[in-house]
């Protein structure tokens, strides 16, 4: 083997010597009164990389050569005094720092030319600055590291994030574009998006944020403006925008106003041209500079340019390098004191008309101090180097823009410090408490301007088929918006119209229109450069074709002013933005899941004014996260640990818990398998056998629902529906009495070891002696609901699975609830798990028909038994109760008739008319929940408990009787368990989600 300690040794020796030259030749230059001589010591580090390849070429093995310190040569750190530094630079460099160049945030080999030319431009041309485009956030973090460790001058990072760091950054916080922030009627709002975006854009070594944006979108025309705007009101822009400027501020990051005077009245792309605005400086003065006054009256310390000549009062030249502008407006008249930031500079609107070099120097001359994204760069430095040698530019005005931007530096502690922590990103960025409060804006966002016939909420069983059309002008559409509403309705049928959409594609999509009851288009048309804003006139034919004859529902994701393509829409929602945010916020408000309350921002010209909007409250159930209505999610965990530990204990194979809190489910979950031999898990849609809550479920409501409509009473005898009640005692017992359980009957006869006939058993059990005193005792039983079924059926004149479901589980939306499931079909019955293993009466596994015998004996149909139903379903129902008998804007029941069915009926016994009440001492409701808590229990390990005082309600599903119903005994100590574990986790007099939550994390 080669001996490599005598070269190490070498390359070690003059690695020393000549980096100790280097220092000598540094301190020599800063005691002189002379500059550094910046192409010396770039001489000098030439010579010595030169040596040491030299000696590497020799090597065998470099790793234990100690490498000195990568040195900056203007980066002493706080000590740092910006005029002496400013002194010691060359022009070439202070020219440099001028210019911001792009980067893209993602990953990038040390060879790769991308890296390589970066790496040049800060090495070789001293560039102040990087603008970050799209990436990813540890691959931008550690990018950003890399290149701040080879620049001589920290740099500048800058980056657009007009609606949160997702602007440009995967799995940041993504907000609602601005126009969808004022659209919410709170510039409190506004404050948050400003405040989180730049705590993420701090945590990512991002300086500064080229946002808001303040221009006034007085021009539905606009190609680029559109919503990034927050309104077409110019005091709108200037309240939303400052609360935004403010809470940027309130991180210690730069907030960056744009586009400098005005581009929101205009039709053309500054990206692709240049535009002219022909109105006179009273105009501008009125409506453009009343968001940038009032923005610089409150401090905003940076100002982006626009590439739009305005000839009535100006040079005729863009914005950008117009001194009247610049200087005698923004600067003289406003009294800005701030950087000058120009617009990018390979924009058509400056390149197609201005050279690379001649654009700065205009500019520079006009008052810009930092130019952003030069299409040459170089050629623009040499000849902005040329026109101050040359006196046509003066170098004070260099000095000058220089240090300001020097001072941000230093102010930031960039010399100090410049890294980024990249181990702090997972606790900075796209925290919970952000995400919390972006799904709020974006639902306070929604706009809903018509809704003829009152279409929405939308209810199921008045649409029972809905056909979802998402419409994009380009190859982007997909299906997440029906995926996400078939969580609110069973039937939704999805299709993509879109630039891949073929002939016989459009004929299918017709034909299943015909056959759709409402028909929702989705209208995801992007504000890009370069592209219309508008529907194709190809896609608005379609569509009309579409939606002939059809109630209708249109969404603008993205933008709103697609409603004047589509005016005969039934229903005109707007959604902001084309994201799955908006889209998560869509789907439960289509079904009054969520509260619609904003108003237009903009004016709709010839159809809505500033303002408009109707408000919808929220009258049904949302899926959500459970801060949201103040549950701790940790706190949560403990139902999980319950629950697990009882799959491991043999209590139940598996089960469901579902939270309802404040009208949100807050937490829906699934454990353990359907059996022991674990190959199919519980998922939060598995449907089980309810047993007894049969009787609060299907045959309460029914009797309920025949007191509201005068066909029942509770004072009714038995006897005037069953005539084997009209002697003796039994002459005596009411309705109420079966409700209550003190009808005298006895809790159950097994009947079915002799009996097996539907008209057998009845007529056992109407023939049941009684063994008490109707309404002296109290005896749970299920002989009382069985005849309380049958009185359903005598008076409404159906079965009662028929009445349940035509009266509730289909109008509800309950598509997971039914008697008799295994008819129903495999897409119900497959979800359902075994009951029991029969070995005394049906010898076999029961699932998916009724697991008590005497409701199987009943053909599956009983008052005590045999309905089967999932969490989600079991939701909805409680949330009616709890909403005093309405859900979706439908009376199910009547207020006062809820009130007196759950309300304790006697001190002796605890219980409502059917419901089952919270008792003192140990409950299976658990400790926590209030004393007016009810609900009830099924044989087969179901409950549900609802705390009206609370808004709570509580649901938990297992198969306990698996494999027998000898099993899972300690079912009940599961129940309160859950129960206390639930109503722990809720945050007493939790504050709102917004502010306070985000100042904790």
């Amino acid at each position: 083997m080669k001996d490599t300690s005598s070269f190490t040794d070498i390359r070690y020796s003059l690695t020393i010597t000549l980096f100790i030259a280097f220092i000598f030749l540094v301190q020599a230059c800063s005691t002189s009164k002379e500059t550094v001589d910046s192409e010396s010591v770039a001489q000098v580090a030439l010579e010595q990389e030169s040596i040491l390849t030299q000696i590497d070429s020799l090597s065998v093995d470099s790793s234990q050569i100690p490498q000195p310190e990568p040195q900056k040569s203007y980066a002493p750190g706080d000590t740092v005094i910006i005029d002496s530094l400013l002194a010691q630079m060359s022009l070439h460099e202070k020219v440099g720092q001028l210019f911001f160049i792009p980067a893209n945030g993602y990953f990038k080999s040390s060879d790769e030319d991308e890296y390589q030319e970066l790496v040049s431009k800060i090495k070789e041309h001293d560039v102040g600055g990087i603008i970050f485009f799209s990436g990813n956030i540890y691959a931008q973090a550690v990018l950003t590291n890399k290149l701040q460790g080879i620049s001589k001058i920290p740099l500048w990072i800058t980056q657009d994030m007009e609606y949160g760091a997702a602007m440009r950054l995967n799995r940041a916080t993504r907000f609602v574009p601005a126009m969808g922030v004022a659209a919410t009627q709170n510039p409190d709002y506004a404050y948050w998006v400003g405040k989180i975006t730049a705590r993420e854009a701090k945590a990512l070594g991002v300086n500064q944020v080229f946002a808001p944006v303040l221009d006034v979108n007085n021009n539905p025309e606009n190609p680029v403006i559109n919503v990034r705007s927050f309104s077409a009101n110019p005091d709108t822009v200037a309240l939303y925008g400052n609360r935004f400027i403010e809470g940027v501020r309130s991180e210690g990051i730069i907030a960056t106003g744009k586009h400098f005077p005005g581009h929101g009245d205009t039709s053309t792309d500054s990206h692709l041209a240049l535009p002219v605005l022909n109105f006179d400086y009273a105009r501008l003065d009125t409506v453009e500079l009343v968001p940038f006054r009032s923005a610089i009256e409150n401090g905003i310390k940076s100002i982006m340019s626009a590439h739009i000549a305005f000839p009535e009062f100006g040079n005729g030249l863009p914005a950008t390098m117009d001194s009247t502008i610049l200087e005698r407006i923004l600067r003289d008249s406003l009294n800005f004191e701030g950087l000058v930031i120009t617009d990018g500079l390979e924009m058509k609107g400056i390149s197609s008309h201005f050279s690379p070099g001649d654009a700065v120097i205009k500019s520079l001359k006009a008052g810009a101090d930092i130019m952003l994204l030069s299409p040459d760069m170089l050629t623009a430095i040499h000849e902005v180097e040329v026109a101050v040698r040359q006196g046509r530019l003066p170098e004070s005005q260099i000095n000058e823009s220089v240090r300001k931007l020097l001072r941000w530096k230093k102010q930031h502690g960039l010399f100090k410090d410049s890294n980024v922590d990249v181990s702090a990103l997972s606790s900075k960025i796209n925290t919970r408490a952000h995400e919390l409060i972006a799904a709020e804006i974006s639902r306070k966002s929604l706009t809903l301007v018509k809704n003829k016939g009152d279409i929405l909420p939308i209810r199921a069983f008045e649409y029972p088929e809905v056909i979802v059309v998402t419409v994009s002008d380009d190859e982007s559409g997909g299906s997440s918006l029906a995926r996400r509403m078939r969580r609110y309705h069973p039937y939704v049928m999805s299709h993509v119209l879109d630039a891949r959409t073929s002939k016989k594609e459009k004929e299918e999509m017709l034909e299943d229109a015909r056959d759709a009851d409402l028909i929702v288009i989705g209208s995801f048309i992007y504000v890009r450069s370069g592209q219309e804003v508008q529907l194709s006139e190809e896609h608005q034919k379609f569509i009309k074709k579409l939606i002939q004859d059809k109630p209708s529902v249109l969404v603008a994701f993205g933008n709103p002013y697609v409603v004047q393509d589509l005016p005969k829409t039934d229903v005109q929602l707007m959604a902001w933005a084309a994201n799955e945010g908006q889209i998560a916020s869509v789907a439960p408000a289509l079904f009054g899941g969520s509260e619609i309350s904003g108003r237009l921002p903009i004016e709709i010209p010839g159809m809505y004014e500033i303002g408009d909007g109707i408000t919808l409250p929220q009258t049904a159930l949302r899926y959500d996260q459970p801060e949201v209505v103040g549950i701790s999610r940790d706190s949560l965990q403990k139902v999980a640990d319950i629950m697990h530990e009882a799959v491991f204990d043999s209590t139940f194979p598996g089960g469901v818990v579902a939270v309802i809190k404040d009208g949100v489910i807050a937490y829906q979950k699934g454990f353990g398998y359907h059996t022991y031999e674990k190959l199919k898990p519980v998922r939060a849609n598995t449907i089980y056998d309810l047993a007894s809550l049969t009787k609060v479920v299907a045959t309460t409501p029914s009797i309920m629902k025949l007191i509201d409509e005068g066909k029942v009473s509770l004072d009714d005898k038995v006897g005037k529906y069953i005539p084997e009640f009209r002697k003796g005692k039994k002459s005596q017992i009411t309705i109420r009495n079966l409700l209550l359980h003190n009808s005298g009957l006895p809790a159950f006869r097994v009947y079915v070891d002799e009996l097996k006939t539907e008209e057998e058993i009845i007529e056992a059990i109407k023939n049941e002696p009684l063994i008490y005193e109707p309404g002296t005792t109290y005896e749970y039983s299920d002989l009382g609901f069985i005849l309380l079924g049958e009185i359903v059926e005598k008076v409404s004149g159906k079965s009662l699975d028929e009445f349940a479901r035509r009266e509730f589980y289909y109008p509800l939306g309950m598509s997971s609830t039914w008697f008799n499931p295994k008819k129903v079909g495999g897409w119900i019955s497959n979800r359902i798990p075994p009951a029991e293993i029969d070995t005394v009466y049906r010898m076999k596994t029961i699932r998916a028909e009724a697991h008590d015998e005497r409701a199987w004996y009943l053909n599956g149909v009983a008052g005590h038994a045999g309905l089967f139903s999932s969490a989600g379903d079991l939701a909805i129902y409680c949330q009616m109760l709890l909403n005093n008998g309405s859900y979706a804007g439908r009376q199910y029941l009547d207020p006062a008739t809820i009130a007196i069915f759950t309300k304790r009926q006697s001190e002796q016994v605890h219980r409502g008319y059917g419901f089952d009440m919270k008792s003192p001492g140990f409950s299976t409701a658990g400790s926590l929940t209030s004393d007016k808590t009810f609900g009830h229990l099924g044989f087969t390990g179901t409950s549900f408990w609802i705390d009206p005082k609370k808004d709570l309600a509580i649901i938990l599903l297992t198969n306990r009787t698996y494999p027998y119903r000898s099993y899972g005994e300690n079912i009940s100590q599961i129940r309160a368990a859950v129960a206390d574990a639930v109503v722990s986790s809720i945050i007493e007099n939790s504050p709102s989600v917004t502010g306070p939550v985000a100042e904790r994390n």
